[in-house]
């Protein structure tokens, strides 16, 4: 079955009712709706069909076709569950309707059944009658494209869930069985912890939280971003991450936490007010263990938002048309729970070939790029993208134009003083006091060290300082440097050529390192 026709993606609820109420007026006479939330569309259509004055009927393989609106209809025949004797029923109704068939494309794989829903389309043109198909996944066989228009239904907005809490808090207080410790702020972080789940979800995730202590408080929005780790599992296209990382775990980075501090309130109404956009996202390139994948993670703690992480090389598959298909998922479910940041690691490795992609892989990753490259310069959801690259020659240069990202900054090998609270971060970590070494030699000796190179070598003291059976001392971490060849040595050439391509071409992500020239 083809994927289907192009899609309207309505970014929010009132749009998508727009949508629906004018291809109802306009007698179309097929329409999709993409939906895991059967209830709540219920609910809409129940109240579509009355302000347009028509009967509601269902119909499902258990119970047939069935009418849902209030008042007398049309007398239906006792046994509709076949779908070929349903769209006979639907064809023969005098009245103005809105029929809603339930997870009906298993049966478009059915060729009676095709050719009998394509004549129904035709001889409803001429009627007031609207089909419905509603299911949670797009699949249109060839033949029904044209006749069928496809809405994607959004999962519910700030307002639905905002009246869902006021209906939960209403009870919890005639209850007296739990407690209420919300400010207006709070209660706005706990709906934006619940967008992207579905009215049922959120509902069991408030219900959740309350049940864990018995009161609601901002304490429960972690609880109620838990709730989310299951629509990403589900997705197998993204990994989930819980804020575990503090910004303060990095070490260095004066001039990018800076950057972060001062946007850490933007997604708030507050700042919708003010007149601010969104941040759309940072681009970061450098050395090899400088610290990136934990910025990465330490932005989405930092900003008490949740942290997926798109794998590129999960997206490219071997079915022809399912990377792109994969990778328009992979932004629906970020999108879906948004806001939200996504980390792409090291994008560089899932672009490279773009350039020769119409004679390795038919033109596969070019698309996939393609893409991308449209989303990050239309996407109007909160979805922060933190992307990550190592080697620049991978890049394509259409990535690097400004309107993709907020900011490019670069992140280079860390200068003394960075060395020294790396050190620190380390040390305290896997509990030893700093104070009791001499951080500045340790940071003087261990030149052109990343990062990761730092920890490694707090991590082999500590396994020499473990088979001696002693405390960890000062010489054991002096050793340790000695002992290592850190990867600005052993890749002279490829660090120089990298720092040298950043400078004038990006942001340095510490007060020193490799700085634009002046314009």
């Amino acid at each position: 079955m083809a994927s289907g026709p192009a899609r309207s993606s309505s970014a929010s609820s009132a749009t998508w009712l727009e949508d629906l109420d004018l291809l109802i007026r306009a007698r179309y006479p097929l329409i999709y709706l993409v939906s895991w939330e059967e209830h709540r569309v219920d609910s809409i259509l129940r109240e579509r069909a009355r302000v347009h004055g028509k009967l509601l009927l269902t119909w499902s393989v258990r119970k047939g076709l069935r009418q849902m609106s209030a008042g007398r209809g049309p007398t239906l025949p006792e046994d509709t569950r076949n779908p070929l004797e349903a769209i006979a029923a639907i064809e023969a109704l005098s009245e103005p309707s809105l029929v809603v068939l339930k997870d009906f494309p298993p049966y478009l794989e059915e060729k009676l059944v095709v050719r009998a829903l394509r004549e129904l389309a035709h001889s409803l043109k001429s009627t007031f009658t609207t089909v419905i198909l509603l299911s949670p996944t797009l699949q249109l066989p060839t033949e029904l494209e044209k006749e069928v228009s496809v809405l994607d239904v959004p999962l519910p907005g700030f307002q639905e869930l905002l009246n869902l809490l006021k209906e939960i808090v209403a009870v919890v207080r005639r209850s007296n069985k739990a407690s209420i410790e919300l400010s207006r702020e709070e209660a706005e972080q706990l709906i934006k912890a619940a967008q992207g789940l579905t009215l049922s979800e959120a509902e069991n995730a408030f219900a959740k939280a309350i049940a864990h202590d018995g009161r609601l408080s901002v304490e429960d929005i972690r609880r109620v971003q838990d709730e989310k780790r299951q629509v990403i599992r589900k997705s197998g296209l993204l990994e989930y991450y819980p804020p575990s990382e503090e910004l303060g775990n990095v070490g260095g980075l004066r001039n990018l936490k800076q950057w972060l501090d001062r946007r850490t309130a933007a997604f708030g109404e507050r700042a919708r007010q003010f007149g601010l956009p969104e941040p759309r996202g940072l681009l970061m390139l450098g050395v090899q263990g400088c610290g990136k994948s934990l910025t990465a993670k330490a932005i989405a703690a930092h900003w008490n938002l949740p942290l997926l992480r798109l794998d590129m090389g999960r997206i490219f598959s071997g079915l022809v048309g399912s990377s792109e298909e994969n990778l328009r998922k992979a932004i629906h479910v970020a999108e879906s729970i948004a806001p939200v940041v996504l980390w792409v690691d090291e994008l560089e490795k899932g672009l490279s070939g773009v350039a020769s992609s119409g004679t390795t892989d038919g033109g596969v990753t070019a698309r996939v790029f393609g893409a991308l490259l449209t989303w990050l310069q239309e996407k109007t959801a909160p979805v922060f993208v933190v992307a990550t690259a190592n080697r620049i020659e991978g890049l394509p240069p259409e990535l690097l134009r400004k309107g993709r990202f907020d900011e490019i900054f670069f992140i280079d090998l860390p200068e003394v003083a960075e060395r020294r609270d790396i050190f620190r971060i380390h040390l305290r970590r896997r509990g030893r006091d700093p104070a009791a070494y001499d951080l500045n030699a340790l940071a003087e000796l261990a030149v052109d060290f990343s990062g990761a190179e730092v920890e490694q070598v707090v991590v082999a003291a500590l396994y020499e300082a473990f088979g001696e059976n002693v405390e960890l001392e000062q010489r054991h971490l002096n050793r340790a440097i000695q002992e290592t060849f850190p990867l600005a040595v052993t890749l002279r050439d490829e660090v120089l050529r990298l720092r040298e391509w950043a400078r004038g071409r990006t942001r340095p992500a510490s007060g020193g390192g490799p700085a634009r020239s002046s314009p």
